[in-house]
């Protein structure tokens, strides 16, 4: 693994307009770390992420990715670098593809397989990838019929087929039922214990979403950092209640967390 920060944000400032989105970020992520995004809605993670990958650069300030200062990059080469999970990745792929070539096309960073040749062994490894996570039974189905849950689970094996340097997981969790993401969420805990995983960066806006194993937490709010550094020591319920701006209690148990408001649970009869 190479040597330094998988990612540097230095000071830095995103403005759209004259809207400031990002305000000031220095953050750090190391080779070996987990790190999950928390915050609310327009609070700048997808924006961060952007930087992270290189589609976007910063109004002021630095952020170096992978070693390489942006704008100092060939940003095409740079994403090859990248694995991405998100639900933009799953809008551009074609619905009757199945779900093993929707892996396997990752070999050549394809959305389809028709364009290129693929061997033995790219077929072997999209197999055994969807297999690890449990879902061999649904390699031979198109992708546009599979359930939410398969559908990030075969987005994750692609992206895991082209073995990136940094792995950016953009709310991988929504719109899952409590099943599919506690599927999603394990398959994540697996690949966060794993020393051969590359560094993570988890965006999400519910601390339950937070696999086992991640080791760092970035809170932001309003494009600035509220808090960031070790996991166990940034999420508490102060951090996160002031992250979200209300009252909240937060808890751990066996690696993963929960959140809720302060105070007495409602009477049944307010729940009506």
């Amino acid at each position: 693994m190479a040597v330094g920060e998988a990612l540097n944000f230095d000071r830095v400032d995103v403005v759209r307009g004259e809207t400031p989105v990002l305000r000031g970020v220095s953050w750090q992520v190391g080779h070996n770390q987990r790190w999950a995004v928390l915050g609310p809605n327009g609070s700048g993670k997808t924006t961060l992420l952007q930087l992270a990958s290189g589609y976007l650069h910063p109004t002021r300030g630095t952020v170096a990715v992978l070693g390489h200062q942006l704008g100092h990059v060939d940003v095409r080469r740079l994403r090859e670098r990248i694995g991405i999970v998100s639900a933009a990745v799953a809008k551009m792929l074609v619905p009757s593809v199945t779900a093993r070539d929707v892996v396997m096309s990752a070999r050549h960073a394809a959305l389809e397989p028709w364009w290129h040749e693929y061997t033995a062994a790219d077929r072997a490894r999209a197999e055994a990838l969807l297999a690890r996570a449990g879902f061999a039974a649904v390699a031979d189905r198109p992708f546009g019929v599979l359930s939410e849950g398969e559908r990030q689970q075969v987005l994750l094996a692609r992206t895991l087929m082209a073995e990136p340097d940094l792995l950016l997981l953009d709310e991988p969790a929504a719109g899952l039922d409590i099943a599919g993401r506690e599927r999603l969420v394990s398959r994540l805990a697996e690949l966060a214990a794993d020393p051969a995983s590359p560094p993570m960066v988890l965006v999400t806006h519910h601390v339950e979403e937070i696999p086992a194993h991640f080791s760092h937490l970035l809170l932001l709010r309003e494009g600035a950092v509220v808090a960031s550094g070790p996991i166990d020591a940034v999420l508490t319920s102060a951090t996160v209640s002031s992250t979200f701006g209300m009252a909240l209690e937060v808890e751990g148990a066996r690696g993963r967390w929960a959140c809720r408001a302060a105070g007495r649970p409602l009477a049944r009869e307010t729940l009506g």
